[in-house]
């Protein structure tokens, strides 16, 4: 039986989380910043790009497939600079990859931003009167006391990249032993009649979702604990 379904689902949700921690990491501290700026206007603004990285988050996965054709196929600006330097992404695996990047990435940025939202603050202020810069308060204070929630966002994306479906299927196609993922094969073992194949890979897809939310309950339950003895 042909496995390279599971691998490359794999490989792409791994790509893609690897991907989406460091945006996701990035994107939740530029909103931190936002909302603590003494700048009115950037208090405002943290909403509208909230909403932004929010968005794909909400939208159907084939307006986002849309959406990434418009902007990275051959006819467009960026997809014929692409292809100028001999850089495919249109039936590719690396398409893949970017439609699991940004249908996972509002799940990072949120949950992330939620984790370091919940740092105690007095240790921030603590931070600042010993005269430390607001990037090492990031990255040695904020960062390391909210490191469960973040592993959490991170279990989560894995877990949305590695059962995406529309966004993929419209910008990275249905090619075996390419980019045909576990959700594809599902689909179309389904169109051909072949049940018995498509409850194989369901199957596939349930233990691994459920591996995955059982080491995010973990991570959680993790961060209760230190909370508490904290």
């Amino acid at each position: 039986m042909d496995i390279s379904p599971l691998l490359i689902s794999l490989k792409i949700a791994v790509a893609s989380s690897v991907i989406v921690f460091f945006l996701g990491i990035l994107a939740a501290r530029l909103v931190i910043a936002m909302g603590t700026a003494k700048s009115s206007a950037l208090g405002r603004g943290k909403y509208f790009v909230d909403g932004l990285l929010s968005l794909p988050l909400v939208l159907p996965p084939t307006v986002v497939g849309f959406f990434l054709l418009v902007l990275l196929g051959k006819n467009s600006v960026i997809g014929n600079m692409l292809s100028a330097i001999g850089v495919e992404v249109i039936f590719t695996w690396q398409g893949a990859v970017i439609a699991a990047v940004v249908v996972s990435f509002p799940v990072m940025y949120r949950t992330a931003r939620g984790a370091l939202e919940q740092v105690d603050e007095n240790l921030i202020y603590a931070a600042r009167t010993l005269g430390m810069g607001e990037v090492k308060i990031f990255f040695r204070i904020m960062l390391p006391a909210a490191w469960q929630g973040v592993a959490a966002a991170v279990i989560l994306a894995f877990a949305r990249a590695l059962g995406e479906f529309g966004a993929t299927i419209m910008i990275a196609g249905n090619l075996p032993g390419k980019t045909r993922t576990m959700s594809i094969a599902v689909y179309t073992a389904m169109q051909s009649g072949n049940r018995k194949l498509a409850f194989y890979w369901v199957m596939i897809i349930l233990s691994i979702s459920l591996l995955i939310l059982l080491m995010m309950n973990y991570w959680t339950d993790a961060g209760i604990r230190k909370r508490k003895q904290g």
